[in-house]
């Protein structure tokens, strides 16, 4: 036990440092095996690869389409179409909610998380140079439209971070529909209401709109393609995933085509597209893999028992431990995405078992383990905040506070009401 504790210890530490899990990942998992009394190198060659290609297998095809889908999205402009047009409806006058929406759309369109930051940045400068808001709370606005509700609440989403959970409770992405709607309901009002709060009081300290030091391209209308032509491959891949029923693969390469068929005019430079969203997969899969196989490490020791009955014997229900257990683990690898995958590759077989033993919904996991995940993910060594601070040239200090409550408070908050719901039958 002291093994999996020094190495879980280790691992956020140098995760918070900035050290690449993927390397730092198996050198954790060797201190969990040496303090298990377990060899190295087999556990290593066995349990740690075994649980890293196991993940891969799986989930490459999605971590790569979604990519793929994302990149093309980006660079046929039609992200940035759909985002000016939905910020253009709601106007500056609610510059915030604009940017939250516009990145909710493209989120739950299956976006990755990455390009909806870059097409949303200099629509969000626009907005709030328009309305006059202080710069320091783009990234909230920006995190709360993309790292919430449309990543792990609303039901159906083709994030990953809601598909990984499918798999160990025999769900789909629909699963606990009425727990993901009050639960994204709770992140996207609330964390709103809270950024409207933020930018009055800092209104009426004289915080308001300043020019990045960054000078950033005007977005130029006449080049972007019709937005509502540019809505249709995102409506595409949520349909055919959740109404058709289609596995993810399929529904992906659905919106993929139809968007390449729109763009047609584009074709000279599908190719590149296609070549950096393949190549930005790789790194994604790999870091959610590395996580992993960490966690069959930990699974493959002897003390893993003692560690199940200890997370298992959280007071309250099972929704209780599982929610603990997938928030500290992905605060612990700053990834929402790792953290699930370690937690439900060691205990969700045994978490299945007790939704059947319980006679609480499996859909139930399911939705409490995609809500729990994105909490404590959030915290400063997130890479995703990194980036996100990164491109819209603020700091943690002027702005991670703001991040911090819309991303990771007010989640938390909405997990505790879904596990309320759940507990009373609610699915």
């Amino acid at each position: 036990m002291f093994g999996i504790i020094l190495g879980l210890a280790l691992l956020m530490f140098l995760a918070y440092r900035g050290w690449s899990i993927i390397w730092i990942a198996p050198i954790c998992a060797m201190v969990v095996a040496l303090f298990g009394g377990v060899e190295l190198l087999p556990t290593y060659t066995e349990s740690y690869m075994g649980g890293f290609v196991a993940f891969a297998k799986s989930w490459f095809p999605v971590f790569m389409l979604g990519a793929i889908f994302g990149k093309l999205m980006e660079d046929t402009g039609a992200a940035k179409a759909v985002a000016r047009w939905i910020t253009k409806m709601i106007g500056p006058k609610r510059a915030i909610l604009g940017v939250v929406v516009g990145c909710g759309v493209l989120a739950y369109g299956g976006v990755s998380i990455f390009v909806v930051v870059f097409a949303i940045y200099p629509l969000a400068v626009a907005l709030f140079r328009e309305a006059n808001i202080s710069r320091k709370l783009i990234p909230g606005a920006i995190a709360l439209g993309s790292f919430t509700f449309a990543m792990t609440g609303i039901p159906g989403t083709p994030q990953i971070q809601n598909l990984i959970p499918m798999d160990y409770f025999k769900t789909t992405p629909t699963a606990a529909p009425i727990i993901g709607i009050i639960g994204g309901l709770i992140m996207g009002v609330g964390g709103y209401i809270y950024l409207v709060w933020a930018e009055k009081k800092l209104a009426a300290k004289g915080d308001v709109f300043s020019e990045p030091e960054q000078k950033l391209e005007e977005v130029d209308e006449s080049s972007l393609p019709n937005p509502f032509v540019s809505f249709l491959p995102l409506i595409t891949v949520i349909i055919t995933l959740n109404l058709l029923e289609w596995h993810v693969i399929p529904a992906l390469l659905s919106g993929i085509f139809l968007l390449m068929l729109l763009n047609i005019k584009m074709h000279t430079k599908f190719t590149e597209s296609i070549n950096k969203g393949a190549s930005s997969s790789v790194i994604a899969i790999i870091n959610t893999s590395a996580a992993v196989g960490f966690g069959a490490v930990v699974r493959a020791v002897p003390a893993f028992d003692n560690l199940t009955a200890m997370v298992l014997g959280i007071e309250g229900n099972p929704l209780i431990s599982l929610a603990t257990a997938v928030n500290l683990l992905a605060g612990a690898t700053g990834s929402a995405s790792g953290g699930m995958g370690i937690a439900l590759a060691a205990l969700g077989e045994k978490y299945y078992q007790l939704a059947i033993s319980s006679g609480i919904d499996p859909a139930v996991f399911h939705r409490i383990a995609s809500l729990s995940c994105g909490g404590l993910d959030s915290l400063p060594h997130n890479g995703a905040v990194l980036t996100l601070l990164a491109i819209t040239g603020m700091t943690h200090k002027t702005s991670y506070f703001h991040i911090f409550i819309v991303a990771t408070v007010i989640p938390i908050l909405a997990t505790v009401v879904g596990i309320i719901l759940g507990s009373l039958g609610v699915v």
